[in-house]
């Protein structure tokens, strides 16, 4: 069972091109069925605050990963934004399976204040999880890396891989690897974070797409570039480590 990390310079509000893209990186990778394909966080529209200009493209997007997903034969993880229950705009990381339905719909849990996504995106509040080829996953959304809580309470649920989907700026790259390494380690969990590569009108993006093992090694690393990077993943790493070395029973609340 392989992992493919879709790594890519995401073109900004042109969500057709970012779909035909994704399509011809993701053939080329010739993934096999069951593996899972992960896309960055706000695949198609980019890291735009501006609803007028990004929910128009929601049902789209939605359509697509599933699509993929079926044509594929593969469980996907990609990035849009989408209404909520309400109608508010959120970020949101859906995932469908081999079939097409959806799998899953996580709301990102902690918008980006800083750089204003908190007045537009409303903030999830429930962990999302997903089964892959036996395993318990749960998705979350680039600044949710940053707030170990929130993965510690998937884990009690369950969860033995995370999937962050990120718009990681280059100036931060150095948190972004560490906090999944971090977020590996203490959790002795698999890690697959994918971040999208370039630019757009505010900020460079470096990539560095990484799988971390539980042990907080990087077994699969993308770099820098546009491309695709796969891992395989072993579901008997994550229990033996988790037997052999039962740090999670020592939880207190």
């Amino acid at each position: 069972m392989h992992v493919h990390l879709v790594q890519f310079d995401v073109a900004w509000g042109d969500p057709d091109a970012n779909r035909r893209k994704v399509a011809a990186l993701v053939d080329r990778a010739a993934p096999a069925a069951g593996d899972m394909i992960v896309l960055p966080e706000t695949a198609f529209t980019g890291f735009d605050l501006d609803p007028a200009r990004t929910l128009p493209d929601a049902a789209a997007g939605a359509a697509f990963v599933g699509e993929l997903a079926r044509r594929c034969r593969c469980t996907v993880v990609g990035g849009i934004v989408a209404p909520d229950a309400h109608g508010r705009p959120a970020n949101v990381a859906l995932t469908c399976g081999p079939d097409g339905a959806i799998l899953a719909r996580y709301a990102k849990m902690r918008p980006f204040t800083l750089g204003g996504e908190a007045t537009v995106h409303a903030a999830g509040d429930t962990i999302a999880l997903f089964p892959w080829q036996g395993l318990t996953v749960a998705p979350f959304i680039c600044y949710d890396l940053r707030f170990p809580e929130l993965f510690r309470a998937a884990v009690q649920r369950g969860a033995e891989m995370f999937v962050v989907i990120a718009s990681w700026p280059a100036r931060r790259t150095h948190h972004w690897r560490t906090l999944l390494e971090a977020r590996a380690i203490e959790n002795q969990a698999v890690v697959v974070g994918v971040n999208r590569c370039g630019t757009d009108p505010h900020a460079t993006y470096l990539g560095r797409s990484i799988v971390a093992s539980p042990h907080g090694h990087v077994v699969a690393d993308a770099g820098e570039r546009e491309h695709v990077v796969s891992a395989r993943i072993d579901p008997d790493e994550i229990r033996a480590w988790r037997r052999d070395f039962p740090a999670l029973l020592d939880i207190r609340p």
